[in-house]
């Protein structure tokens, strides 16, 4: 309602100011002047009238404009990736980095893929909410024909007894990447988030062979110790 009303004013004030312009051009307008004006009436039969010479017309003196010459526009091609990306460790062809929750709520809203892997729910929850998970970035300086990441599952015993063990292993399999391409793989367990187990020895192997696990995967592999 109020920039409604505020359009109506605005409109309102701009409807009087043309409608002042047209009386102002009408009063002072020297068309009208002479069709009213007695004094500028023609002159009667009986007189003369004066002749008036001609003023000699006047050379009007045109300014020259220079044009200032255009300066061609010269498309600088866009810089190439950083290599190798920041704070990535690299085995060999290999790089990869453990990303923060930071990073990874903003490669997340980037990424179509990792939000439906996130939005999956378990039991009403969203599953990292409710089970343990880790994440790790990975690029190949060659590009892969697909990737193997292998991790572990760490954690106390029990809330009274605080030594640590594991509890599980996971293994994620995804698809081919390019040369340099980065790749967000998420580490789900089975383990309830409540418990405080963290994943940790993530290992990453990229495979060149044709032939291979291509089909994107995760299984979590619990430990009876």
């Amino acid at each position: 309602m109020e920039s409604t009303s505020r359009y109506e004013n605005l409109s309102g004030s701009a409807i009087k100011t043309i409608a002042l312009l047209i009386i102002l051009a009408l009063t002072f307008s020297p068309a009208a002047g002479a069709a009213t004006n007695p004094a500028t009436a023609s002159p009667k039969p009986s007189e003369k009238p004066s002749a008036k010479a001609s003023p000699k017309p006047t050379a009007t003196k045109k300014a020259i404009v220079k044009k200032k010459p255009t300066k061609k526009n010269t498309l600088t091609p866009s810089p190439s990736p950083k290599w190798p990306p920041a704070r990535f460790k690299s085995n060999g062809e290999v790089y990869a980095k453990i990303p923060t929750a930071k990073e990874l709520i903003s490669i997340a809203s980037n990424s179509k893929t990792l939000t439906a892997q996130l939005a999956q729910l378990v039991d009403g929850v969203r599953i990292c909410e409710k089970y343990s998970c880790g994440a790790v970035q990975i690029a190949s300086l060659n590009g892969c024909t697909w990737w193997e990441v292998n991790a572990k599952l760490v954690g106390q015993n029990s809330p009274d007894d605080l030594t640590k063990r594991s509890f599980g292993t996971i293994r994620t399999v995804i698809k081919a990447t390019a040369p340099k391409e980065i790749k967000t793989v998420l580490l789900i367990s089975q383990e309830l988030l409540a418990l405080k187990h963290f994943v940790t020895g993530i290992s990453a192997k990229c495979h060149h062979d044709p032939v291979g696990e291509n089909t994107p995967s995760s299984t979590y592999t619990p430990i009876n110790n």
